[in-house]
């Protein structure tokens, strides 16, 4: 072939260098604004929490975000230090924002009787549960169930993923957690399931029940209710999940729920009137500071009631650890360099709900 010959192909050579390889091999460049959700990372950590934080922030980037590029948000009680703000820099290109908690979202609310509430941490730590006499523990739990999604950073975002100091996430996540939630009608998601502590809950349901009085849900009849219930009944959802938390119609709760600690969520759910309306029902109640009623329970039941439970999504790919228990997906690819058992997952233990999950769509 003679120069001349080449030199017509170059056009061609061209296009691939600019087109195929871009399809083969894309980056976060390539990454059209429409090709990512409105979304972002949110940590409450403290400036204690640096060396947790930053080494979570390294395993998402390295298994996940290098390649999405989405921000983060963190937000803490008081004010983050310069040493904090460094370090997190250092771990990630993407956008970072940190934030202060508004004092009336964080601290314990005026209408709590401390005497009661102090009574109550007592009982707690005396049985040796842990967190049992801490207020602070309290307030994140109340903050974290009612309030970081209405936090000035985070509201102009949609969807949120939780993460921790001190998580691992064990294999590679080379899709896109938030647009397939998107994409898929998704509205809350999780990796773990578990039971609460029963000592810590110990009227968390019979407060639920009064709103609603499960036993009566498909007559729904209006007598049947007391005054949040008969104004907010239409709130529960066909389909619902309410078999995941009771195995008797909702007489008694069954101590499942989602670990929060991981979760991938629409903050429009939490936003939106029938969670702002269940919340604030609760949190008068006062049980986040009379007992340590925890953000995963109130936020299990109300996706569960709230939400068609295909709304609900188990993300079996993500493989998480936190503390001593850990998800392995079930069947790993080679490229997802999986560094965990399937056999050792959490879901195959007697502790994990995930059974009572499944069963929901047998």
């Amino acid at each position: 072939m003679t120069f001349h010959k080449y030199y017509l192909l170059l056009p061609l050579i061209f296009l691939y260098f600019l087109f195929f390889r871009r399809v083969s091999e894309p980056t976060v460049i390539d990454l059209l604004p429409n090709e990512r959700a409105n979304a972002t990372f949110y940590m409450l950590a403290q400036n204690s929490d640096l060396g947790g934080a930053v080494s979570s922030v390294t395993e998402i980037e390295q298994r996940f975000n290098h390649k999405f590029n989405y921000p983060y948000v963190f937000l803490n009680d008081v004010p983050f230090d310069d040493n904090f703000k460094s370090a997190i820099r250092k771990a990630t290109r993407s956008q970072i924002e940190f934030g202060v908690i508004l004092p009336d979202h964080w601290m314990q609310p005026p209408w709590i009787d401390e005497e009661k509430a102090a009574k109550g941490r007592r009982k707690l730590e005396e049985a040796g549960v842990k967190y049992g006499g801490s207020v602070s523990y309290r307030n994140m739990c109340r903050f974290n169930a009612g309030f970081f999604f209405q936090h000035s950073l985070v509201l102009k975002y949609r969807w949120y993923w939780r993460i921790e100091p001190n998580v691992q996430y064990h294999c590679n996540i080379d899709f896109d957690p938030f647009l397939f939630m998107q994409e898929n009608n998704k509205t809350y998601s999780f990796t773990i399931s578990t039971y609460e502590l029963p000592s810590t809950i110990p009227t968390l349901w019979s407060t639920v029940r009064g709103t609603f009085n499960f036993p009566y849900l498909s007559t729904c009849h209006a007598h049947n209710f007391p005054d949040f219930g008969r104004k907010n009944s239409a709130y529960v959802a066909q389909g619902n999940a309410l078999k995941f938390l009771s195995h008797n119609h909702g007489l008694s709760y069954n101590y499942c729920h989602f670990w929060s600690n991981f979760e991938i969520a629409d903050m429009d759910f939490w936003r939106a009137p029938a969670y702002q309306a269940f919340f604030d029902y609760l949190d008068q109640a006062g049980g986040f500071y009379y007992e340590r009623w925890g953000d995963a329970p109130i936020h299990s039941i109300a996706a569960a009631l709230f939400l068609n439970k295909n709304q609900i999504h188990f993300f079996d790919e993500i493989g998480y650890q936190h503390d001593d228990w850990s998800h392995c997906p079930s069947n790993p690819t080679p490229q997802m360099e999986c560094a965990c058992d399937p056999a050792n997952s959490f879901d195959r233990d007697p502790s994990s709900c995930k059974i009572g999950w499944d069963t929901l769509f047998w």
